[in-house]
């Protein structure tokens, strides 16, 4: 005669039956810890299968194998679904390691009109050429494997990250310049606190260019917002392009003013233009410093020649380094200006929009930034 089953006592903590509970009533855990958790609890209540499983919906002998789990492996290690021995990979490590390296490589340089791979194309191209590569386990390969044989290496083959590569030999040496420049910027900018009284005999200013600004015009009224039905303006897909200008600018790094220019070009004639709009903005015995890049028209001879023409020691140049850009306070003058009054410009002419940018400019004036610098300035000689 059969034999009812017989109760057995399972002992749990206090630490456990509360984190059975948080994990009872977890939205977040995997379902079977959460239903597992739930029959731990309730056999401790109640230590019967049928009854349990009956609560929870489940079969009696679920329950059953939940709490003889629990007896040999411990509370908590009862959770976790036991490990199985799944089939035998049929990829090889070999084959493996030659599909990374494959990956590892331009699609170009395997005969492809292709740059980059793709795991599509990658995977066709190992089905082909890996059974005579001795990796007769790639015959069938799929595209769904690649992806998780490159997952598993931390592989992107398909997508690009560009970097910058440091050309300049000297960059650290120009660094240090132009920061020994923001440096003086700020010295002189105490002195003139303690004094109350600006310091004329040097103005530095930070000079760059934005070309290709573009004069584009609407080819339809735009829409105006209108409240709860319209949240945004409308503007009409078409346009038309009128040509491009380009921003000359420099900021005086002790006033905050903003010097500009706007021409068609930057050549070195607009270049020297500019030099005379400093010319005649500040007085004949101030030193007039310019942190500035390496464009050609600041290095030309027509530059030089002009340069030459002036008071010995009226301009001085300090060359932030190639690919050192970042290092320029205008740029993030120009920033704030393309943010600001250029987003969504539209325009009717470029004499229209050479306007607006100079209203733009007088605008900045008239509530002048003085910019500061500030990264690795403590490292200045």
């Amino acid at each position: 005669m059969a034999r009812w089953r017989q109760a057995v006592e399972l002992a749990m903590t206090d630490e456990e039956i509360g984190k059975l509970t948080v994990i009872s009533r977890s939205r977040t855990e995997p379902a079977s810890r959460v239903a597992r958790a739930q029959m731990l609890l309730a056999y401790r209540e109640n230590p019967s299968f049928f009854l349990i499983g009956r609560k929870l919906g489940v079969h009696h002998q679920t329950v059953q194998r939940c709490i003889e789990r629990a007896l040999a492996y411990g509370i908590l290690a009862a959770l976790d679904d036991r490990p199985r021995p799944g089939r035998e990979p049929t990829i090889t490590p070999e084959a493996k390691a030659w599909l990374v390296s494959l990956a590892c490589d331009k699609a170009m340089e395997h005969g492809y009109p292709h740059e980059l791979w793709t795991t599509r194309l990658l995977a066709r191209h190992a089905r082909e050429r890996g059974p005579a590569a001795g990796h007769e386990c790639l015959a069938n390969l799929v595209q769904g494997t690649v992806c998780k044989i490159l997952g598993q290496e931390e592989l992107k083959p398909h997508k690009v990250r560009y970097y910058l590569e440091c050309r300049d030999a000297e960059f650290e040496q120009k660094m240090a310049e132009v920061l020994c420049v923001y440096r003086k910027v700020q010295v002189l900018k105490k002195a003139a606190a303690k004094s109350n009284k600006p310091d004329r005999s040097v103005a530095i200013v930070s000079y760059d260019e934005k070309p290709g600004i573009q004069a584009i015009a609407t080819t339809a009224p735009d829409l105006p917002p209108v409240p709860r039905v319209h949240a945004t303006f409308a503007r009409e897909h078409e346009y038309k392009r009128h040509g491009t200008l380009s921003l000359l600018a420099g900021i005086d790094l002790l006033t905050g003013k903003v010097h500009a220019l706007v021409r068609d070009r930057h050549r070195s004639r607009e270049f020297i233009e500019f030099l005379k709009l400093l010319d005649t903005a500040y007085p004949a015995r101030t030193a007039i410093k310019l942190v500035l890049d390496n464009h050609s028209a600041h290095i030309s001879r027509e530059t030089r020649a002009w340069l030459d023409s002036r008071p010995r020691g009226r301009f001085a140049f300090t060359f932030t380094p190639k690919h050192g850009s970042w290092l320029n306070l205008i740029e993030g003058f120009f920033s704030k200006f393309a943010r600001s009054v250029l987003r969504h410009i539209r325009v009717a002419s470029k004499q229209e929009l050479r306007d607006r940018i100079m209203a733009g400019i007088d605008d900045v004036n008239r509530h002048p930034v003085i910019h500061t610098w500030s990264y690795k300035l403590a490292d200045a000689a």
